[in-house]
């Protein structure tokens, strides 16, 4: 392998700089959220070397939050298991819109990617492949680094969360959303994908009001795939 190879160590240090670089930004989001999980776990009685096992084995802060607000004694499996896998189910979509473009990659590569992945370092990992060869240090790097991020404040916040109260009467949880917004908007080119934006916000929204967490999810993201189907057209994946 040579100096050139974009897998080079050169290379590849670049690109895990750039992946931290544009993830900074949801990490620091990420921190009070991980805090309150941390926070609320350690109120329901599990100890700090147990939440960051959580974290670190589940990664995924919408899912732990749901599942630990619903953590009583007996605790509920049947619901929490119901909410999690609700609330994840779009984690299956987004491995599939990434498959082709890490399909490059070792398959333990992909299988440690995708453990780390979130719906942040996803809609940068799905900009960057729009630009160029995603890279396994871009890739699996960045996402490495967030979910450190998240184990660390949450085993955090299991120790100081009484200290600090709720992060979210500082409306702290509503930063990774907007974020995220912001991410999205980074893809919204064309009317087409303002349709399917769209779609997907005011079907969310309509079950969120009307049927609640977590339902909201699900029918988002089958909103925005159904409205993606309407609007397409065989020219718009042509390529020049």
């Amino acid at each position: 392998m040579t100096d050139a190879s974009p897998d080079s160590a050169a290379s590849a240090l670049s690109e895990w700089r750039d992946g931290v670089a544009e993830l900074a930004p949801a990490m620091i989001a990420a921190m009070p959220l991980a805090l309150l999980y941390g926070a609320i776990a350690a109120g329901k009685g599990l100890s700090p070397f147990a939440v960051a096992l959580s974290s670190g084995l589940v990664f995924a802060g919408g899912a732990q939050l749901a599942a630990i607000e619903m953590w009583t004694s007996p605790v509920p499996v049947a619901g929490i298991i119901l909410s999690t896998v609700l609330i994840n189910a779009r984690y299956v979509l987004m491995a599939a819109s990434l498959a082709p473009k890490v399909g490059h990659m070792p398959i333990w590569a992909r299988l440690l990617g995708f453990h780390v992945l979130a719906d942040e370092n996803w809609a940068l990992a799905e900009r960057r492949a729009a630009a160029r060869r995603l890279t396994l240090a871009y890739f699996l790097g960045a996402g490495a680094v967030f979910w450190v991020n998240w184990v660390f404040f949450s085993w955090l916040g299991a120790i100081v969360g009484p200290l600090i109260g709720d992060p979210r009467r500082f409306g702290a949880d509503f930063a990774f959303t907007a974020i995220f917004i912001g991410l999205v908007a980074g893809f919204v080119t064309t009317r087409r994908h303002v349709a399917v934006v769209v779609a997907s916000a005011a079907a969310a929204t309509l079950v969120h009001q009307t049927l609640g967490s977590p339902w909201h999810v699900l029918a988002g993201a089958f909103a925005g795939m159904a409205m993606a189907v309407w609007v397409w057209r065989p020219e718009a994946e042509a390529v020049a």
